[in-house]
């Protein structure tokens, strides 16, 4: 009877459906790369249909048949090949700088009250400068040529990254500190052993952020003279008005944008697997 009873009591169980072979039905899975990718194609699809029954100006918004194959023309050429080689430098050379420097200062800003005092409200005041604004200066000090343009990509990575690190070290778990004080960890220490490794997934959140600026920087860096970039290349098409290949360009943006942030994604994943935070398993 206390059998029956217990059974009752307990919330029913549904019922899994058996396949001809006997074992249960699972739902199939779709991959998330491939999730991902339904509304870009269908958004592309509408657009060519859209295109292909002159609902829209072929001149103004080509299709995206029209854009590949303009960029297939460039490819050809070699010229493709120019721009993007040219682009990717200035990004990864900034963006290394950037996250190089926001990291030093991130660091010892969080860790130390007067560094962070003295510090910190002019790099906050540094912050709401526009990106654009950097460029007459730049220019004048050092010309036209490579280091402004890297400089103003750095500026861009550098302000997730330091604001997201400074944050995350004063966020750190105050009992963690003093085990490092109970053992007598000096400042050094304290940050390589205690804070940096419990502020590493803010850290690394400012790092994609920084990342995805040094993309949005590079075009107002690529405007300052530049001969060569994919900015180049979206001038170039404005100026002969062709807007095939300023999509075209700003599709490999946002490619190079989006595959770039998954690498550092996949690259950075080991360094928070110990972390177990909603949905960190999926």
């Amino acid at each position: 009877m206390a059998t029956a009873i217990e059974r009752l009591g307990r919330p029913a169980e549904p019922a899994a459906r058996a396949t001809p072979e006997g074992s249960p039905a699972r739902t199939p899975r779709v991959p998330p790369a491939l999730l991902g990718l339904v509304l870009p194609v269908g958004v592309a699809l509408a657009w060519e249909l859209a295109a292909a029954q002159g609902w829209i100006a072929r001149r103004l918004l080509p299709p995206p048949s029209t854009i590949l194959v303009q960029l297939q023309e460039l490819a050809a050429s070699g010229e493709l090949l120019r721009h993007l080689e040219a682009t990717l430098r200035r990004v990864v050379l900034g963006f290394a700088l950037g996250v190089t420097v926001a990291t030093l200062l991130g660091a010892v800003t969080g860790t130390f009250d007067l560094l962070r005092r003295l510090l910190d409200p002019t790099l906050q005041a540094l912050r709401a400068i526009p990106s654009i604004a950097w460029v007459p200066l730049f220019v004048l000090w050092f010309g036209i040529f490579e280091t402004p343009k890297v400089l103003l990509i750095a500026v861009g990575a550098f302000f997730p990254v330091y604001l997201g690190l400074e944050a995350g070290i004063r966020g750190v778990d105050r009992k963690l500190v003093e085990v490092g004080r109970v053992y007598h960890l000096g400042p050094l220490a304290m940050i390589g052993r205690i804070l940096l490794p419990a502020a590493l997934p803010a850290w690394l959140t400012g790092v994609r952020g920084g990342l995805g600026l040094a993309w949005m920087f590079v075009i107002a860096a690529e405007l300052m003279g530049a001969s060569e970039g994919l900015g180049y290349l979206l001038m170039d098409g404005q100026m002969s008005g062709n807007a095939a290949v300023i999509l075209g360009a700003l599709l490999l943006f946002a490619v190079l944008g989006k595959a770039s942030d998954a690498l550092l994604v996949l690259a950075t994943r080991r360094l928070v697997a110990w972390q177990d935070g909603f949905k960190s398993g999926g």
